[in-house]
Formats: C-alpha cells, structure tokens, sequence
C-alpha cells in the first residue's frame, strides 16, 4: 500500500509538472520570453511602435492597437503565449537592433524593414507585409507631385529610418533632412509649415492621416518611391524561433486573419494594401 501511495504521489507531481509547463507557455520556444530574467516563459517581450496610428499605438488608457500588435499577438499565441504573457516594449527606429541584440525584447514587430545591413545584425522572418515609400504632404501643397520636388525643400523623417537615407542619397540629395526620434514631431512640423514633407511607409503615413485629428489636413502624394518589406526581427542566429514565426504567419495568412487585420486597421484610411507577401527568411 505504501509503494501504491508513493507512484500515485509521484505521477501526480509529473502531472502537475506539466500542467505548469503548459500554463506558461510551449516549452520549446526559448529560454526565456525577453527581458525576465528567467522567468521560465511567464511572459513574451515583443518591441512595437508606440506613436503609429493602424500599426502600433499604446492609447492613453494603456491599450495597444493596430496591425503590427495584431500581427504580434498571433504569433505569440502560436508560440504558446495568452494575450496576458505578452508585454509590449516600445522600439523606436534606432535602438531596434539594440533591444533585440541585448536580449531586451524576443521579438520586433515594428514596421521592421528588411535589408541586408540590418541582417548583418539581428535575423527576421517573414516578411508579413509589403508597404512602399511615400510623401505626406499638406492637403493645400500642390509644389511637391514627385520626389526630385524635394530639393531645396525641407523633408522630415525619424532618425534611423530607411527612407529619409533613400530620398537624401538617391532622389533629391538637395533635399534639407530634418530627423526627429518619432513620426508624431514630424507631424506636428507639417501641420506647422517647419516642415514641407513627411516621408516613410504607406502604410504609416495612412494611418496618420486616417486620424480623426488630422482628416482633410494632409495627404499622400501617391509615390511608390521603393519597396519595404517588413519583417519580425529576432536575435541572429536562432534558426528555431525563426522556422516557428515563419510558421505562425503562414497560418494567420492561410486561415483568414491576415486579411481581417489589414481590413480593420488600413481599411477606415482608403489605403489598398498589398497582397500578403511570400515567406524569404529563413528558407
């Protein structure tokens, strides 16, 4: 009877071994969710916009919304990860590869570009999305209908974004680059004539311009300057968190979720998205 009473013990104790294994997420998707110090997966640290109108917006009631944090929630939820285990780290432009390389956040779902010099960094999967460069000029300015209009004019975008490097080195090098941290003071200078044009994403730009704050004050001037293809950056080398988001965005593509979140986050703004992408990272 005492052997019966110590099995049954010690097959209870597995079970719940696992129950726990299970309650904190798959136990094959890293060591660690990001910044918990070991925490045994109790949480995924994913990095997103704060400031994108449709893509990553922390409102101020705390709330996160948009299509990259959609996208985000998938595929911690495939990754074995409830909404309640995901925190969301604001990842300006700049300090991405940072975040990612020092083990801040596991993931970047932030209007991530993919290009090789940022591949020389960190590794991406997917991409998810297809955006293309744009302007974002004041409803009222006609002077600016394609980019070599920039030259001499003054043209805004965040600091460490590919598309002000783009328009500077490649379509109006006479263009005065302004940078600022976050596309919000970029907005402002617009609207306040500090500044004659906002360039970056579509998609971006839509989104501002979709705000209710801002409708009939702005406009896209309709360039597809260059193709960007966004990615979820992760930390180089981890071929197996790769293959999983992979995965994971397939699915969403396949079971219809992709396209609900691109209708409901693009879809008040007019902007016609491009079909979903196909998978190039990490095949």
């Amino acid at each position: 009877m005492k052997i019966s009473k110590a099995v049954a013990a010690a097959a209870a104790a597995v079970a719940l071994a696992l129950t726990a294994t299970a309650c904190g997420g798959n136990g094959d998707t890293g060591s660690d969710g990001g910044a918990t110090g070991g925490d045994k997966k109790d949480k995924i640290v994913i990095g997103i916009k704060f400031d994108q109108p449709g893509l990553g917006l922390k409102t101020p009631d705390g709330k996160f919304s948009g299509f990259d944090v959609d996208v985000a929630k998938y595929v911690a939820k495939e990754l074995g990860y409830e909404p309640e285990q995901i925190e969301f780290k604001q990842a300006v432009s700049a300090e991405r590869e940072n975040l990612i390389s020092n083990g801040d956040v596991k993931l970047v779902v932030a209007t991530y570009t993919i290009n090789e010099k940022r591949k020389a960094k960190v590794d991406f999967a997917g991409p998810y999305f297809l955006a293309h460069q744009d302007l974002l000029v004041r409803a009222d300015d006609t002077s600016i209908t394609k980019a070599e209009d920039l030259n001499k004019k003054k043209l805004c975008s965040v600091t460490g974004s590919t598309s002000a490097q783009n328009v500077k080195t490649k379509l109006a090098p006479e263009a005065d680059l302004q940078e600022f941290p976050g596309y919000s003071e970029c907005l402002t200078g617009l609207e306040n004539k500090a500044v004659d044009a906002l360039t970056t994403d579509d998609s971006i730009l839509a989104g501002y311009a979709a705000q209710e704050k801002n409708k009939g004050k702005f406009k896209l001037t309709g360039l597809k300057l260059s193709n960007e293809p966004y990615g979820i950056g992760l930390k180089k080398g981890d071929t197996e968190l790769q293959t999983k988001v992979n995965a994971a965005l397939k699915k969403m593509v396949a079971d219809g979720a992709w396209q609900k979140a691109v209708d409901a986050n693009f879809g008040p703004a007019g902007y016609k998205a491009e079909p979903a992408p196909q998978i190039t990272e990490g095949s």
